[in-house]
């Protein structure tokens, strides 16, 4: 009798213990929080950071290491974002991101070598690459004028065609007035990496008078 009373006991001692276990098993799983959790968290943490806000820094997150990639001012940003990354739940960082410092050294030490290319050659060269770290062709001048186009309001109902060819941006088309004449110019003239702007623009009102 004695000897099924302490088997039982035992018994409800090994299942209590069991129990506690999955709790607590169950408890730690539900603290750790998920990749996605952790990369909004993160991702949202760098947004609010006043220095980094500007830059194009991608999050990743698989199995607790987070991935930084992208674009960033400076060497210490790269140091930010990873000290911004690190939140509960990381198990690793892996800091990829790129300082726009040394993109801009190399493209300018680069220049400086060559010492047989033209200025305008060595212009092109240093412009090899946008603020936010995009190679700058002349598709994407094209689109950066078009979408700069879209987004004034006084060109709106103008219809511009841009083409660029090595870097010299030629504006064809109509445009309402002279005020939206020298807007388009201007605008043009203002996207990095243009070298000039060859203006076939016409006024729609003297067009019409003529």
């Amino acid at each position: 009798m004695k000897l099924s009373v302490i088997t039982i006991t035992t018994i409800l001692a090994a299942g209590l213990f069991s129990g506690r276990a999955v709790a607590q098993s169950t408890s730690a799983a539900q603290a750790q929080p998920s990749d996605q959790d952790l990369s909004s968290l993160i991702a949202t943490r760098i947004a609010n950071d006043k220095s980094l806000s500007a830059d194009a820094i991608k999050v990743k997150v698989e199995a607790g290491v987070v991935t930084l990639s992208g674009m960033v001012g400076k060497d210490a940003d790269k140091a930010s974002a990873e000290e911004l990354a690190r939140v509960p739940g990381v198990v690793r960082i892996d800091n990829k991101l790129t300082s726009r410092e040394k993109a801009t050294d190399k493209v300018k030490g680069t220049a400086e070598t060559v010492a047989d290319k033209s200025k305008k050659g060595a212009q092109k060269t240093k412009a090899a690459v946008s603020k936010t770290g995009e190679v700058i062709t002349d598709g994407w001048i094209s689109s950066r004028i078009k979408t700069k186009f879209m987004g004034e309001e006084a060109l709106r109902a103008s219809a511009i065609k841009v083409d660029t060819n090595d870097h010299v941006v030629t504006l064809t088309g109509a445009v309402p007035d002279a005020a939206a004449h020298a807007k388009a110019l201007a605008i043009a003239r203002e996207v990095e990496g243009v070298d000039r702007v060859v203006d076939k623009l016409q006024i729609a009102s003297k067009v019409g008078k003529s």
